[in-house]
């Protein structure tokens, strides 16, 4: 059994980028430990809120549905505000996570590691996949606290597949829904393309028969209508292909992208790999994305060897 400790930015990220590796991780056996960074306050209000309800503390709520939901066995608070999207007031307010010193929340998410002794510590990728102030921090402190653990763990970066993204979008654009699928080529919050090209990613895992689980914890976060909703009303098939796949980085670690389970064979050696926030963004691919008809990665269809298919509940 490992220990897997996620770190997120605000509740609702866990669902959306990572749900279907949780689920599967604890269906498993392996003990998996949810961080959230801030507590979401910058988010949408309510459209039933009650008087005297804060965003931050409905979020709250809506996020330990969302763990339970997804077997999570312990959830930890970081204690930072939300920064808002990149130029928001919120981003300088006292207390937010983006005018964090990444040294001291590197401390509280190390503090963690520590009493969890944990086997592996999953962030977010260089530029916190599209930019968001808290979403690049997080990248930050994932490193911070990989160097001031007691027990260096084994790190990989969650990202947006940019390739499988375009994909998706011109998938859903074939079915009338442009609206619901954000296209990669535009630039995220802090201006750089949004993900990581499917060439400098390492895994790809196929959660598509959890597809309905990540849904039920997608909507835990109800209050967050705008995307829960344009997430959640996709047609099951569609759902399926756009949401049945997370990827990561594991920086340090060369090769092909592997179609697989990455958490088989703890424990692990800590991370060969330091900070790779000096990386510098790298520019859209110059050539269209594969033309066919399903969003299953292309390394897959390329050729790229595909690892072994592991189920929930399959032991490690």
């Amino acid at each position: 059994m490992a220990t897997l400790v996620f770190l997120h930015a605000h509740p609702d990220d866990e669902s959306s980028s990572t749900a279907g590796t949780m689920a599967r991780a604890a269906a498993r056996g392996d003990r998996v430990v949810l961080v959230v960074s801030t507590d979401g306050a910058c988010g949408e209000v309510a459209a039933d809120a009650v008087p005297g309800e804060s965003v931050a503390a409905r979020r709250h709520r809506e996020l330990e549905a969302s763990a339970r939901t997804l077997g999570v066995a312990r959830v930890v608070w970081l204690g930072y505000h939300d920064s808002g999207m990149t130029g928001w007031p919120q981003n300088h307010a006292p207390g937010s996570f983006m005018d964090a010193d990444p040294q001291e929340a590197g401390r509280r998410l190390a503090d963690v590691l520590d009493e969890e002794d944990a086997d592996a510590l999953i962030g977010y990728d260089w530029h916190g996949n599209y930019g968001h102030p808290d979403h690049v921090m997080v990248h930050h402190v994932t490193w911070a606290a990989t160097e001031l653990a007691a027990r260096r763990p084994r790190v990989l970066e969650v990202s947006i597949n940019r390739d499988h993204q375009a994909r998706a979008a011109r998938l859903a654009r074939s079915r009338g829904l442009p609206q619901k699928m954000p296209d990669p080529g535009n630039p995220g919050d802090d201006g750089n393309p949004i993900g990581t090209p499917e060439v400098d990613l390492r895994w790809a895992v196929d959660v598509r028969d959890l597809a309905e689980v990540k849904r039920a914890a997608l909507l835990c976060h109800a209050s967050q209508a705008s995307d829960i909703n344009a997430f959640t009303s996709l047609p099951d098939d569609l759902f399926a292909d756009v949401f049945g796949w997370e990827f990561y980085r594991e920086p340090g670690i060369d090769g092909l992208l592997q179609v697989t389970w990455p958490f088989d064979g703890a424990p692990w050696p800590g991370t060969p790999s330091r900070c790779t926030c000096a990386d510098a963004g790298r520019p859209l691919p110059g050539d269209d994305p594969d033309a066919t008809s399903d969003v299953l990665p292309a390394g897959r269809a390329s050729g790229t060897p595909a690892g072994r298919d592991v189920t929930p509940g399959e032991a490690s």
